[in-house]
């Protein structure tokens, strides 16, 4: 039987919707989502294996501006580095709206040899339709797309449009992955994206942005997990607001990232959280790769 198998690199600037594509494409939560810019800081493989075609994502950070740290350093590392030998490139874009960072992710693009698809993302946020053809017009005068696609990864319309465009840019090969694999990232490591992405949707503006997740423990015992995680933070002030009022809110995180974690796990988990404060974790290299933030990855 003749297969077909590649990678594809999902790119773009913060917040356009990237890893809530990619899910939706592949049935189910692997990289988180929020509405704070930068939730995703690594590169993520999402394995899509049917129709004797499997689809290897390379789901990436938002490429931005900020190098002040050297965690957004890292970010754009993992993002620009995930486009080279790739066999193809999809690129989302936020609706009407073309930014200095949606520039930098092209200028990325333009250097590499794969075909390019470009996703207009979040169509179901423009109230006049009549603004889209011109719009995509306008796209089409920054590059010369291979296809240009507009779609609303949130509600999946014209997704199954872009999943059957991507398969047919794959080439034959053997699949590169177990077919029931579903990505290269361990059980530990989505604990903690899990963790951390509950964190982001609780405290919304309140987030410090210098807050990582780090699994301390994740024993499988029969039919349960048993996982202590430890959230870590820059300065005392961060770990209040992430404690909250009596305890309130990193119970809440812990109920729901338990949740998501019994789900994606198929088992019954109990989960330990606790806060510690570790003064400029993210600007700190050998700290940075202590915690995961590891170039030898990328």
């Amino acid at each position: 039987m003749s297969t077909r198998t590649g990678f594809v690199a999902i790119v773009g600037r913060p917040n356009v919707g990237k890893s809530t594509l990619m899910n939706r494409i592949l049935g189910q939560k692997l990289s988180i989502t929020s509405r704070k810019p930068q939730t995703t800081r690594h590169q993520i493989l999402g394995i899509l294996t049917e129709e004797d075609s499997q689809i290897v994502f390379v789901d990436t950070p938002g490429i931005h501006k900020a190098h002040d740290k050297a965690i957004n350093r890292y970010m754009n590392r993992a993002a620009t580095t995930a486009v080279k030998d790739v066999d193809l490139v999809v690129m989302v874009v936020d609706r009407m709206r073309w930014t200095d960072e949606d520039e930098m992710v092209l200028q990325t693009v333009k250097q590499q040899r794969a075909p390019v698809i470009l996703v207009m993302n979040k169509i179901d946020f423009v109230r006049d339709k009549d603004e889209l053809l011109p719009y995509l017009e306008e796209l089409a005068g920054r590059h010369p797309f291979d296809q240009i696609i507009p779609l609303s990864a949130k509600t999946g319309h014209n997704v199954e449009r872009i999943e059957h465009l991507i398969r047919s840019y794959l080439p034959e090969n053997p699949y590169f992955y177990p077919e029931d694999q579903i990505t290269d990232r361990s059980s530990r490591f989505l604990a903690a994206e899990l963790v951390r992405e509950k964190i982001m949707r609780q405290l919304g503006d309140e987030l410090p942005y210098e807050m990582t997740v780090e699994i301390e423990e994740f024993a499988h015992t029969g039919t349960l997990i048993e996982i202590s995680a430890l959230i870590m933070v820059e300065r005392q002030s961060q770990k209040r607001i992430v404690i909250g009022d009596a305890g309130y809110r990193i119970k809440q995180i812990g109920i729901e990232a338990r949740k998501d974690m019994e789900s994606l796990f198929d088992c019954k988990v109990m989960l330990n959280l606790w806060v510690k404060v570790k003064s400029n974790w993210s600007d700190d290299e050998r700290a940075l790769r202590s915690l995961g933030y590891d170039d030898r990855e990328i």
